[in-house]
């Protein structure tokens, strides 16, 4: 295919500026539809973008139009009964994080795909910043040639901050209230309660539990949940050590996100922008200190000025042509999931 034609199901906050004004930017692409349920907002929307066709939900624009991918930006709990009805088209599917609100739900998004016999590609847009990448090329590099020993830790820190950025101030706005949508039936094995923390780790950290795993090259189980919720400790299948530390201090007009990568005689740390800051990569640092009289070394990388999401968008792009496979999948993010869910039942005995 020459471009790849998109059908965009969801124009809000997250649809316009974390999705759809990057991906009207990639050239192998063409948004040629939207579908938003406010008549106000896609009509404003799609004369921003210059998009040319528009309907009032997924089921009309999937009816008249022949797309190569979907991208959609909806509440993640409401996945488990939208994402199905999406895979039914037969195309690539790119969402939001989290796969979905439970992993009973998550596992049914799974199973659409395969009886679809196509994928979905999630959201974790921190897998396609210029610095994770960077980064991850480098562990790879290293743990085949072993010149700085074993990779022994890694620790992911986010304290909570002004993940914005500034990145809402073009959204195109309208007057109408957002209508009340059923959502996925909740989980049969939590409270009410129970239930409700568990969505708002799975809200706040996904991304991070997925980093994780990116960082570590392999699975990993929850092995302690700290009383007081900063944080999460794991052992990965080779018996690495991991931490997610949850907030141990916030921000107001800042963002402090950053991971460490330790092997026996260096580093790699990363340090990721706001989700929304535009134009602006991470930052990786490498310290070498492999001993036996060499000089220890602290490289610091130039990267290129592209924004994750951006980069995310391109990904999908490609995947969608063939080009390479997806940054992320259905299954992997099944996992993140099941972490989550662990890791609640370690806090709360439940």
């Amino acid at each position: 295919m020459s471009k790849v034609k998109i059908g965009f199901v969801g124009v809000g906050g997250m649809g316009q500026c974390a999705h759809l004004k990057n991906y009207v930017t990639v050239p192998d692409c063409e948004v040629v539809a939207i579908a938003e349920i406010r008549p106000e907002l896609r009509k404003a929307v799609a004369a921003k973008y210059g998009i040319p066709r528009t309907y009032a939900d997924h089921n009309a624009m999937l009816a008249a139009e022949k797309v190569d991918a979907i991208v959609s930006a909806q509440p993640f709990t409401r996945h488990g009964t939208l994402i199905p009805e999406l895979l039914q088209a037969g195309v690539p599917v790119m969402t939001e994080k989290p796969l979905a609100g439970s992993i009973e739900m998550g596992e049914k998004v799974v199973a659409a795909a395969k009886t679809a016999g196509t994928w979905q590609m999630l959201g974790y847009h921190k897998r396609s910043d210029p610095a994770t990448i960077y980064a991850k090329a480098e562990i790879k590099r290293l743990l085949e040639t072993k010149e700085l020993g074993a990779l022994r830790y890694v620790r992911v820190l986010m304290p909570a901050g002004d993940w914005v950025a500034n990145g809402f101030i073009d959204l195109v706005r309208s007057n109408e209230s957002y209508p009340e949508l059923p959502g996925d039936p909740a989980p049969k094995d939590m409270s009410e309660a129970l239930y409700k923390e568990y969505i708002s780790f799975v809200n706040y950290y996904i991304h991070q539990v997925n980093l994780l795993r990116h960082l570590l090259g392999e699975p990993y189980k929850v092995t302690y949940a700290d009383p007081s919720g900063v944080l999460l400790a794991v052992t990965s299948t080779s018996g690495i050590a991991g931490t997610i530390e949850m907030s141990p201090y916030t921000t107001t007009i800042d963002w402090h996100e950053s991971a460490l990568v330790a092997f026996e005689h260096g580093y790699i740390k990363i340090e990721l922008p706001a989700p929304l800051a535009s134009n602006r990569p991470g930052r990786v640092e490498i310290f070498r200190d492999p001993g036996q009289g060499e000089t220890p070394q602290t490289i610091i990388p130039s990267l290129p000025w592209v924004h994750a999401m951006r980069q995310q968008a391109m990904n999908f792009v490609s995947a969608v042509k063939g080009e390479m496979a997806p940054m992320t999948d259905s299954a992997e993010a099944l996992e993140d999931l099941k972490v989550a869910r662990e890791y609640i039942r370690l806090l709360r005995g439940a």
